[in-house]
């Protein structure tokens, strides 16, 4: 039947991401480069905008998504739900523009009891069946609760999904379905939903982003990292996002699902170890970012996941490089004649030049701690160990938000804090990508920093400090240091320098300027033809 509200992932499918999302929008794109793509589809953006503006699901969405799941168990030879040959799936967000983190996404859906029964049954491994089971619930439980659920509970997995369980119970009033269609039609309200939180509102007055757009909720079925010791998940760029270096950079995680690496709260590893743990999908991945580079003609990145040794895409974009890696792959590209120089400096904008002349704390400095730079640059601000007193602080000056990890919960906090720091995670964890979102500097991973949110204070190295000290971060070498140190500023490298000379051959004036102006007089004369 035709459905107004509901595409399938299909390179049949014309319409573009103000309709199916960005990232929707980049699964199709996958699908047509050929490469592995989990079967699925996507409730469009003009669903989301009916369902805010009418408190309800559009009617006739019920039905399409049943003619929807129908279709998916065809293609996959699965029942959604069954106590045989179980089908899970994965409702993710997805607007037109990119807002990492910002809103829900649901793994495992679709596991109730009969069909966890059912997975344990095809696998011979009850405990993985109930460690998925567990995850969707309490995924789910803190999409509709806004609670963090990760701790409810002690004991086996049983133990802890009775505690999420009965958390949902006496915080909604009912518990979480135990029926696959209903549980899917709950979970595409709670990701439309996700559009108007406080979190998500906030990031896009920070960005500019439009509040009408609305997000797309992409359903697609599961690959479980967690399935044994030849699955995981972990990102990728295809090139190095500090440097541009072309050169692969990215983490994994062996035996975990994607929001592991999202969270920061299990350490990754570094993407390169994948070649030698598991060369199949390692010569796969190299594959699939040769191709997407092919496409967008740019450095690109990607979220992977692999299920008992076979490979799966589940996100594209552009990688979004700032400062002198944006300069290094606009020049690399242009000398691998996949863009022109003109282009190559239409993509460089003055933006990227306030950034490529990096700070950095002087060898003098007296560091506290050394964790993972996320983001480049030098912030100096006083400590706060919270979000909501990140958020009193700053009144009064610049604040460094000093967390195990952040969440989307965290938003506010971010949002006015000159720099952050986090204990665990890593390149592609919740506080590295909001952070280069929003262009702070950042250091993550600082595994000998504790946090002490109840004593406010932070102790690393032997030595505590209070909320309230000053501190100085440097996001490109991963240090902490106590007070305000010197601070030194790099030169410009050989990528920069070329670009500039590519900008007088444009302009035509080879006198002695400023970088800024003698970029923008090449704009002007680009824009010009």
């Amino acid at each position: 039947m035709g459905m107004r509200w509901i595409r399938p992932l299909s390179t049949r499918v014309e319409e573009t991401a103000e309709t199916l999302g960005g990232k929707a929008h980049g699964l199709l794109v996958l699908r047509r480069l050929g490469l592995p793509v989990p079967a699925g589809f996507v409730v469009t953006t003009e669903a989301c905008r009916a369902f805010l503006r009418d408190g309800r699901l559009p009617d006739g969405l019920d039905d399409e998504l049943a003619a929807a799941v129908t279709d998916l168990e065809a293609a996959t030879g699965r029942r959604f739900g069954g106590a045989q040959l179980p089908l899970a799936v994965s409702v993710r967000s997805g607007a037109r523009v990119s807002m990492p983190g910002m809103m829900n996404t649901i793994l495992n859906l679709g596991l109730t009891t009969g069909a966890t029964a059912g997975l344990a049954a095809e696998t011979g491994d009850p405990r993985f069946a109930l460690n998925s089971r567990l995850r969707f619930l309490s995924g789910f439980a803190a999409a509709i609760t806004g609670l963090d659920v990760d701790g409810a509970g002690a004991g086996d997995e049983e133990t802890r999904i009775g505690a999420v369980e009965d958390l949902v119970r006496q915080r909604c009033g009912e518990p979480i379905p135990d029926d696959a269609t209903r549980q899917l039609e709950l979970a595409v309200r709670t990701v439309f939903s996700s559009w108007d939180t406080p979190r998500a509102r906030t990031y896009r007055e920070l960005h500019d982003v439009p509040h009408d757009l609305g997000t797309a909720a992409i359903v697609q079925t599961m690959v479980f990292g967690n399935l044994d010791d030849h699955s995981g998940t972990g990102v990728a760029f295809s090139r190095d996002p500090n440097t541009g270096e072309n050169v692969p950079f990215g983490e994994v995680l062996f035996g975990h699902q994607g929001e592991d690496v999202v969270s920061g709260r299990s350490l990754t590893r570094p993407l390169r170890e994948l070649a030698d743990r598991e060369p199949a999908v390692w010569t796969g991945l190299l594959d699939a970012l040769s191709r997407v580079e092919g496409h967008y003609r740019d450095a690109c990145y990607v979220e992977f996941t692999f299920q008992a040794g076979e490979l799966w895409i589940l996100q594209v974009r552009p990688g979004r490089f700032v400062g002198g890696a944006a300069v290094r792959v606009a020049t690399d590209l242009a000398d691998e004649r996949v863009i022109g120089r003109h282009e190559a400096l239409l993509r460089i904008s003055p933006r990227h030049l306030r950034h490529v002349h990096i700070p950095r704390i002087a060898a003098t400095a007296d560091i506290l701690a050394r964790g993972l730079g996320a983001c480049p640059g030098v912030a100096v601000g006083r400590v706060a160990t919270t979000a909501d007193g990140a958020v009193r602080m700053a009144a009064d000056g610049p604040v460094i938000l000093v967390r195990p990890e952040t969440s989307p919960h965290d938003m506010h906090g971010l949002a006015v804090a000159a720099g952050i720091v986090t204990t665990r995670g890593g390149p592609a964890s919740h506080a590295a990508v909001v952070a280069r979102s929003m262009g702070k500097p950042a250091v993550v991973g600082i595994g000998d920093l504790t946090v002490d949110v109840a004593g406010a204070s932070v102790r690393a190295g032997g030595r505590t400090i209070g909320e309230g000290t000053l501190v100085t971060i440097d996001g490109t070498g991963g240090e902490v240091a106590l007070g305000s140190p010197r601070i030194v500023t790099t030169t410009a490298g050989v990528h920069l320098r070329r670009l500039l000379e590519w900008a007088d051959d444009v302009s035509g004036d080879h006198s002695e300027r400023d970088e800024a102006r003698r970029l923008g007089a090449a704009h002007a004369v680009l824009r010009d033809d």
